[in-house]
């Protein structure tokens, strides 16, 4: 099966209550609060090392049977920015996107740097909800 590097779109950053513990290669995170600071509508975002997916999105990968990656809650906030930028925007609800699965293995996973790795079986998933995302082979 081919495997592809996945960049989603950044609409944001870390919030002030999202929980970093720093590690040997990339930190790793225990709660997460993701601000938005723009959007250009594509459903699944990260902030590095993280990934969030609308609840559509994330119904959608449990149905395929996606395996490498599950979900838990994210507190989602707008900055003034965005608040500024997008006033009439509604966010729809978004999940954490946990990524655990092994690289050239999972249809989810993750390199040392926190570079999103999927699968070909995934990416036809994602593709619809990702336009804004860079996309390249994974070798």
């Amino acid at each position: 099966m081919k495997y592809y590097y996945l960049e989603p779109e950044v609409a944001g950053g870390f919030g002030s209550e999202t929980n970093l513990i720093p590690g040997p290669s990339r930190p790793t995170v225990t709660a997460l609060h993701y601000v938005f600071d723009g959007w250009l509508g594509d459903e699944i975002l990260e902030s590095t090392p993280c990934f969030i997916v609308t609840e559509r999105l994330a119904a959608l990968i449990k149905s395929h049977d996606l395996t490498g990656a599950n979900t838990a809650a994210v507190r989602i906030d707008r900055s003034e920015q965005f608040t500024d930028l997008h006033p009439n925007t509604e966010l729809p609800p978004f999940v954490w996107l946990k990524i655990h699965g092994e690289p050239g293995v999972d249809d989810f996973s993750m390199t040392d740097n926190g570079t999103l790795v999927v699968s070909e079986r995934a990416w036809n998933v994602l593709r619809p909800f990702a336009s804004q995302a860079d996309v390249s082979d994974y070798s």
